[in-house]
C-alpha cells in the first residue's frame, strides 16, 4: 500500500477510485470496469508526472522523508556481500543510529557506514531515528581509521536529519564527536564516498559526508539545518518552513550548481520508495563508477585532493 504525501492527496484520490472500481468487478461477476479503470489509471499516471516535473524545495523535503524510502540496512543487504557488522565506540557504548562494519562491493572489500533509521515505529525508536549521539560519531572514526590501516576505501550512507540534540548527548561531547569525525573523513589514506540516500541533515550529516566523493539521489537534500528549525530562528514560526527550505537551497540541483555535490542520482518517477529495486540498482551504478575513478591513488594524494576540494568549495559557493 503506497502512503501518499499531503501534495499526493489528489493522485490517491484518483488511483482509489480505480481500485474501488477493480474491487466492485471483482465482487460482481459480467460487471466491465476496465476501460474506466484504464482512463483512471492514465489520468494518474499523466498526474504523477506533471507532480514530480518540478518539485519545490519543501516537497522535496517531503519525498526525502518518506518513510518508505530505501534506508542503509536496505542498501547494504541489497549492494553488499559478506557484510560484518562492528560495533561501539570503545569507549562508552554502541550507537544503533549508526550502523557499519567490513563488506565487499562488487568483490572488493570495503568499509560501509551509515545513518539507519529504522521501518517501522519500534525499529525508528530503537534507531534513534537516525540520529546519532557522540558514540555513534566515534564508532565511525574507529571504522574510518581502520578501513585506513587496511587500505580498504569507506563508502558512507547519509540519512539523518541531524545529530541528537539530547542532554546526554551534549554531556558526552557531541560537538566533538562531529568535529572528529570530519575530521576523519578529511585525513582517510583511503578512497571516501558519500551518498545522501534521504535526509542530510546538519553537522550530523558532514560528518559522514566529507569525502572524495559526495552524491545525492534526486530528491534527497542536504542542508546546515532543517527548514522547521531554521524557521524558528529566522522568523520564530515554525509553519515558514516552505520559505526557508526555498532559502537553504538543500536540493541536488542547487548543490550541484554550488559544487558541493558531485553527481546526482535519478530517482524513479515518484521518488525512490515507488521503486525500491531500481533507486538501490542506479545507487550500484554511480558507487562503482565513483570508486572506479579513485582507485589506484596514493593516500597522499587522496588527502591533498580532498583538502583542495573543500578549500576551493568556499569560493565556488561565494561565487554562486
Amino acid at each position: 500500500m503506497t502512503n501518499y504525501l499531503d501534495f499526493e492527496k489528489p493522485l490517491a484520490e484518483i488511483e482509489g477510485k480505480a481500485e474501488e472500481l477493480r474491487a466492485l468487478a471483482r465482487q460482481s461477476e459480467g460487471m466491465d470496469v476496465e476501460t474506466e479503470a484504464k482512463a483512471l489509471d492514465k489520468k494518474a499516471a499523466d498526474m504523477l508526472v506533471a507532480m514530480y516535473k518540478d518539485l519545490t524545495p519543501w516537497r522535496k523535503c517531503q519525498v526525502a522523508r518518506h518513510p518508505d524510502r530505501p534506508h542503509c540496512s536496505d542498501y547494504i543487504q541489497a549492494l553488499f556481500t559478506e557484510y560484518t557488522p562492528l560495533a561501539g565506540d570503545r569507549n562508552f557504548a554502541d550507537d544503533a543510529a549508526v550502523m557499519g562494519g567490513l563488506a565487499r562491493f562488487q568483490g572488493q572489500p570495503v568499509m560501509v557506514i551509515g545513518h539507519e533509521k529504522g521501518n517501522d515505529t519500534k525499529g525508528r525508536i530503537k534507531h534513534n531515528f537516525g540520529m546519532a549521539r557522540p558514540e555513534g560519531y566515534r564508532k565511525a572514526v574507529r571504522l574510518i581509521e581502520m578501513a585506513g590501516k587496511f587500505g580498504l576505501p569507506v563508502v558512507t550512507l547519509i540519512d539523518t536529519a541531524g545529530a541528537y540534540p539530547g542532554k546526554g548527548a551534549e554531556e558526552r561531547g557531541q560537538s566533538e564527536a562531529i568535529a572528529r569525525s570530519t575530521e576523519a573523513c578529511l585525513q582517510a589514506c583511503v578512497p571516501l564516498i558519500s551518498v545522501i540516500i534521504g535526509e542530510g541533515g546538519s553537522g550530523g550529516a558532514v560528518a559522514f559526508a566529507t569525502g572524495d566523493r559526495v552524491a545525492m539521489l534526486e530528491h534527497s537534500i542536504y542542508s546546515v539545518i532543517t527548514p522547521e528549525g531554521c524557521a524558528s530562528i529566522l522568523w520564530k514560526d515554525a509553519e515558514k518552513m516552505r520559505e526557508a527550505a526555498e532559502a537553504l537551497r538543500l536540493t541536488a540541483s542547487d548543490l550541484t550548481q554550488l559544487g558541493v555535490v558531485d553527481r546526482v542520482i535519478k530517482e524513479p518517477l515518484g521518488g525512490a520508495h515507488r521503486d525500491k529495486a531500481a533507486t538501490i540498482k542506479a545507487v550500484k551504478a554511480a558507487l562503482a563508477e565513483m570508486l572506479k575513478e579513485l582507485t589506484g591513488k596514493s593516500g597522499k594524494k587522496l588527502i591533498a585532493e580532498r583538502r583542495k576540494k573543500y578549500i576551493d568549495l568556499g569560493s565556488k559557493g561565494l561565487a554562486a
